[in-house]
């Protein structure tokens, strides 16, 4: 198994992946696939789309060995959930 090493500091990666769903994935990916997975090559825009980001991201690097992916929960502002979903009380 090849060792991917990252070529961008974490900021440029972030930036770039954001700018990339903005301005050219989200529009082709988003109705429909609302809570799936968009893993993003951050250096050539090429993206795959599944349920989890292991079939995204395996079947972004069956296309691109090189890829730099950027992941992204469709319809979501992060990719993972932390704590529980309501802040109900207790009685």
């Amino acid at each position: 198994m090849a060792v991917r090493q990252p070529r961008y500091s974490k900021e440029e990666f972030a930036q770039r992946g954001d700018a990339l769903y903005e301005s050219e994935v989200r529009s082709q990916v988003e109705e429909g696939n609302h809570g799936k997975i968009v893993a993003i090559d951050i250096e050539t825009g090429a993206f795959e789309v599944a349920d989890d980001i292991l079939p995204a991201t395996d079947r972004l690097f069956d296309r691109l060995p090189d890829a730099q992916p950027w992941i992204v929960r469709i319809g979501h502002r992060a990719v993972h959930r932390f704590g529980s979903r309501s802040l109900k009380k207790s009685v």
